[in-house]
């Protein structure tokens, strides 16, 4: 058991390792002339967090819809049955009384 715990651990940091981007390195100047260097990393955890976010609203949605969906399927299936069902009991009550009248 440890060993497996062990293996999907390093499994985990060594897919973490491999999705961080290289560096970039930005020179801003200044109004008054002297320069900063900036050096990105990637996404902060917060913006990280937002895609993480938006993805999970995204697959909600999708979820959400197709359950819609195969209700929709469903109740208009029934609908057709119990249509179906009255018009036939019509039918069979129309010819009774008219059976009934000759």
């Amino acid at each position: 058991m440890k060993k497996v715990t062990l293996l999907l651990a390093l499994c985990a940091f060594a897919t973490a390792s491999f999705a961080q981007t290289t560096p970039t390195t930005e020179v801003k100047t200044r109004d008054n002339g002297t320069t900063k260097v900036v050096t990105k990393t990637g996404k902060t955890n917060a913006g990280q967090a937002l895609d993480n976010t938006k993805d999970a609203a995204g697959n909600v949605a999708k979820k959400t819809g197709s359950a819609i969906k195969r209700g929709a399927k469903k109740t208009g299936h029934a609908v057709k049955r119990g249509a179906n069902k009255v018009s036939g009991k019509a039918a069979e009550g129309s010819a009774k009384m008219e059976a009934k009248t000759e």
